[in-house]
C-alpha cells in the first residue's frame, strides 16, 4: 500500500522537512551534540586508562600494601623471637642447674652465731680449675672478707660505739691481711697487721719477728698467717672462700675483747707438672684480741693484745712446719694419718687446744 502525501518515510506523520533537518544535524552536528572522537583520540584515551599517571613532583605516593602473607610474617616475628630467647634461657638454666658449678647457687645466709650442726653433705663432684669449690659447702660461701660477719657496734667497756666500730674494723683488717692478702699468701711478709699488735706484748712480737726471718717449728708464721710455698703449690684463681664471724664483749679492766672464728678455704694445684688435680687447704682460726684501756694497761693507741690463737688445718701438710702450707697431691693424699677423723666444715664446736699440731684425717675436703 502506497503512502499519502502527508506521511513520513517511516510511516509517521512528520513532514519531509523535519526528516531532512534530522539527517543534516546527524552529519554536521549541533552546538550541544556530542561528537564522535577520532581514531587517534580513542587510542590515546585507551593508553591513559591502561597506564598509571606519573606522580607529580610535589605529590606523595604511599607504598603499596604488603601481601597478606608478608604482613602475617611481620606480626609473628616479635613473638617468635621472644619464644626463642625464652627457650635458650630455660635450656641454659636447666644445663647449669644440675651440671654446673654449685658455687653458682645463692650464697648461704651470713653466720651470726655458732651453728648447731655441720653443713649437709654435698655432691660427689670433684673440684676443677674452673670450679675449685665444687662438691664442698664452700661452694655457697662468700669470698674474702664478705664471708666474715661483723656485728653492730655498741658502747662496751671503756669504748663508745664509734671506738668499738674502729676496733672491729682493726680486727677485721688484721684477719684480712694475714689470711687473704694475695702477696702474703704467696709467702710475702705482712706489713700492716703486725703494727696492730701491742708493741709491748713481748712474746707475740718475738714470734712475729722470728717467724718471717727464720720460719720453723718454734717460730711458725702459720700460727697467725696463711702462706704457701710457690715452688710447691699455686692457688687457683683469686678467690678464697670464707665463713665465720666476729663477736665482742667487755673483758678484764673494761677492755673490749673481740673474738673471731673463721674458716678459710684455699684451692691449690701443683706448682709444676700436671695441674689438673685441685686440692683444697682448709684453715679454721679462732683468735681473741683485747683492745685495752691505755689508762689501765701498758699499750699503744690503735693496737690490741693477742690473748689466744688456735687453728686447725686440713690438707696443709703434716709433720714439722717450714713456714708454709704444703697441700698433698697424688699419692701423698693417701698417706696414713696420726690424728682423729674430723669434718673441717663443721663449725658447731670450738677448736681444742693444740689442734694445729695434729695431723687429722678429714672426712671431706
Amino acid at each position: 500500500m502506497g503512502t499519502g502525501a502527508g506521511a513520513g518515510r517511516d510511516g509517521s506523520s512528520e513532514p519531509d522537512d523535519a526528516w531532512e533537518k534530522f539527517l543534516r544535524e546527524s552529519v554536521e552536528g549541533t552546538a550541544d551534540a556530542p561528537k564522535e572522537p577520532s581514531a587517534r583520540a580513542r587510542s590515546v584515551a585507551r593508553r591513559l586508562r591502561e597506564e598509571p599517571e606519573p606522580p607529580g613532583w610535589r605529590t606523595y605516593s604511599p607504598a603499596p600494601p604488603l601481601p597478606a602473607v608478608r604482613r602475617e610474617r611481620r606480626r609473628l616475628a616479635g613473638p617468635l623471637i621472644a619464644a626463642l630467647v625464652l627457650a635458650v634461657v630455660v635450656a641454659v638454666a636447666w644445663f647449669f642447674g644440675p651440671f654446673g658449678d654449685p658455687g653458682a647457687e645463692a650464697p648461704a645466709a651470713p653466720e651470726t652465731e655458732r651453728p648447731t650442726s655441720a653443713p649437709p653433705a654435698q655432691s660427689a663432684a670433684r673440684p676443677t680449675l674452673d670450679a675449685p669449690f665444687r662438691g664442698s659447702p664452700a661452694a655457697r660461701w662468700e669470698s674474702g672478707a664478705a664471708g666474715i660477719t661483723v656485728p653492730k657496734a655498741e658502747a662496751t667497756g671503756w669504748m663508745d660505739a664509734a671506738e668499738v666500730r674502729r676496733a672491729l674494723d682493726g680486727s677485721l683488717a688484721f684477719l684480712t691481711e694475714t689470711n687473704l692478702d694475695p702477696g702474703v699468701l704467696r709467702g710475702e711478709r705482712p706489713e700492716r697487721a703486725p703494727k696492730l699488735v701491742n708493741p709491748h706484748q713481748e712474746d707475740v712480737q718475738a714470734l712475729l719477728g722470728a717467724a718471717f726471718r727464720e720460719p720453723g717449728p718454734k717460730s711458725d708464721p702459720l700460727l697467725l698467717v696463711s702462706r704457701f710455698d710457690e715452688e710447691q703449690a699455686h692457688l687457683v684463681g683469686d678467690e678464697v672462700r670464707t665463713r665465720g664471724r666476729l663477736s665482742y664483749r667487755e673483758g678484764e679492766r673494761g677492755a673490749l675483747e673481740v673474738s673471731s672464728d673463721v674458716t678459710f678455704v684455699y684451692p691449690a694445684v701443683r706448682a709444676e707438672g700436671a695441674r689438673d688435680e685441685v686440692v683444697r687447704t682448709i684453715v679454721r682460726r679462732e683468735t681473741v684480741m683485747s683492745w685495752d684501756d691505755p689508762d689501765k694497761v701498758v699499750t699503744e693507741p690503735g693496737t690490741f693484745s693477742l690473748l689466744s690463737y688456735r687453728l686447725h688445718v686440713t690438707n696443709g701438710g703434716c709433720g714439722e712446719s717450714a713456714g708454709y702450707f704444703t697441700p698433698p697431691f697424688g699419692t701423698e693424699r693417701r698417706a696414713p694419718t696420726t690424728g682423729d677423723e674430723i669434718d673441717p666444715y663443721d663449725r658447731s664446736t670450738g677448736l681444742r687446744d693444740g689442734s694445729g699440731d695434729r695431723c687429722d684425717k678429714a672426712t671431706r675436703s
